[in-house]
């Protein structure tokens, strides 16, 4: 199948947000592309699924659980806050499968260190239970002290081979610090040890950032711009971009790492990048282009967009990229409902749904 054909029928309506999804599957039956058969089981693992403890709530995610009731987010509270009967629900109503959970954002990379070392393992903890009770519907990722590399890797460790986590995600820097840094390296030489990825999941830039790129606003805008409306994404392909160039996966050839939100815009610049950062500017090993293809994997988490999906699949294809929800940010139903109007193969919606992450993950 020529997934280039598939562009001037999905973009049909382009300028809006988002097509419909009677649109896109339109687009689907005008290019060839297979919808799932009707009655047909499709399988489906999520991979960027958030909740909260008690510990978070009255520690390093104070100041976030205290917006979101300001802003009227009760029910997003609540349904952080449900791992249990209710979630379960939710999924059986959207076909959702299986939910690898992981600690809500801001994590505790911003955390003093000794409340990142003790609410990680509260989190962790908390979160091996919830699994326990599920073990066919839920499975975890570690939140680590990062800022404690080496009691982080220890952590990493336990959580996997004791607790049976998948990986760990990672909430963006660590008060400026990136995973470039070879501060962190005991985390990725460990990640890369246990064969486990790691989830480089958002966070603010830091306040210096945030203050001259995103600040000049009223309150409310500037907020959104710094983070979901933008900042959130940028400074995640940053990151990602910094790890790169910062030699991460040429000392550590066989680590893994997933972003979400197709990609935080990294793959529409890929072809830029690859020219303009060549190895003979880099000096790295490997073409820009060949570490964002064998060393990282995507997810759609909330990001239900045509146009931005097959942007993804055109730069580095169906084996890399894995179904996602962004719970409670982002609707189960609605993303459930644009992974079975993505104009691919059965073949290829299958390895999307549940495949690629049941390999990456061993789940």
């Amino acid at each position: 199948m020529n997934r280039r054909d598939f562009i001037s029928a999905a973009s049909v309506g382009a300028a809006s947000t988002a097509i419909p999804a009677q649109t896109f599957a339109q687009a689907n039956r005008e290019a060839g592309a297979e919808a799932p058969k009707s009655g047909a089981k499709l399988r489906t693992i999520t991979l960027e699924e958030h909740f909260v403890t008690p510990g978070f709530i009255g520690g390093p995610g104070k100041g976030f659980i205290d917006a979101l009731r300001q802003r009227g987010g009760a029910k997003i509270l609540a349904q952080l806050q449900d791992v249990g009967d209710g979630r379960l629900a939710e999924m059986d109503a959207a076909g959702i499968d299986v939910q690898v959970l992981s600690l809500n954002a801001p994590g505790v990379e911003q955390a003093e260190v000794s409340e990142q070392v003790a609410i990680a393992r509260e989190s962790n903890d908390f979160l091996v239970d919830v699994v326990k009770k599920n073990p066919k519907r839920f499975a975890g990722f570690a939140s680590l002290p990062v800022a404690a590399p080496d009691k982080a890797a220890e952590e990493l460790d336990r959580t996997v081979k004791q607790q049976g986590f998948k990986g760990a995600l990672i909430n963006g820097h660590t008060r400026g610090r990136y995973l470039d840094d070879k501060f962190f390296s005991p985390i990725l030489e460990r990640a890369e040890a246990l064969n486990v990825p790691i989830y480089l999941h958002p966070t603010v830039p830091p306040k210096q950032v945030a203050d001259v790129l995103y600040g000049g606003f009223a309150p409310q805008v500037s907020a959104a711009f710094a983070a979901a409306g933008w900042g959130w994404h940028i400074e995640t392909g940053v990151h990602l971009v910094r790890m790169i160039l910062g030699g991460v996966f040429d000392r550590y050839p066989k680590l893994q790492v997933v972003v979400g939100h197709l990609g935080e815009g990294v793959p529409f610049m890929l072809p830029r990048m690859n020219r303009n950062l060549s190895p003979a500017v880099t000096k790295l090993q490997r073409p820009m282009a060949a570490y964002l293809r064998e060393n990282v994997h995507y997810t759609f988490a909330g990001f239900n967009f045509p146009a931005t999906f097959l942007d993804l699949l055109l730069e580095v294809g169906p084996e890399r990229i894995m179904f996602s929800a962004d719970h409670p940010y982002g609707s189960m139903a609605e993303a459930r409902a644009f992974l079975d109007h993505i104009p691919v193969s059965a073949t290829d919606r299958e390895r999307i749904a549940h495949g690629n992450a049941e390999q990456l993950f061993k789940l």
